[in-house]
């Protein structure tokens, strides 16, 4: 059963450009490995067009871009993961030096993991989109 999860959506003082370019090279995340939870986040890994995680207690999780929509939609799926899921972040222009983004996950859940993975996962989501709206992406 596919289950669809979304973020709320974050406005982000910068163009819809400059948030692609960094969010599409994975290798960006340098600057905000200092915000992860060292207590939640271990074995933190990443080159372009992945990123590879240990979350307690999650397990290990590693994700890839599959498709670059430039410059409004980034798409990622598992390739090592608990739950198989698909990601995805569409960056809208709100002006010329601004944008919102929004975080959409669907994952194949039954109902049992379900019940057990579905608030976990919308708080995961929201703590994305809150990190991803305060970067800085010059």
């Amino acid at each position: 059963m596919s289950s669809t999860f979304e973020s709320s959506i974050k406005v982000i003082p910068y163009s819809q450009q400059k948030v692609y370019n960094n969010i599409s090279d994975l290798n960006n995340l340098e600057k905000v490995k200092d915000r992860i939870p060292q207590d939640k986040v271990k074995n933190f890994i990443f080159d372009h067009d992945s990123v590879s995680i240990s979350v307690s207690p999650v397990g290990d999780i590693k994700i890839h871009i599959i498709e670059r929509d430039e410059p409004k939609c980034i798409k990622f799926e598992t390739e090592k993961s608990p739950v198989p899921f698909f990601l995805w972040i569409q960056i809208v222009p709100e002006s010329d030096d601004s944008c919102k983004i929004k975080l959409t996950l669907k994952a194949e859940l039954n109902p049992f993991i379900k019940g057990m993975v579905s608030g976990p996962l919308k708080d995961g989501l929201e703590k994305v989109a809150e990190a991803l709206a305060q970067v800085h992406y010059e």
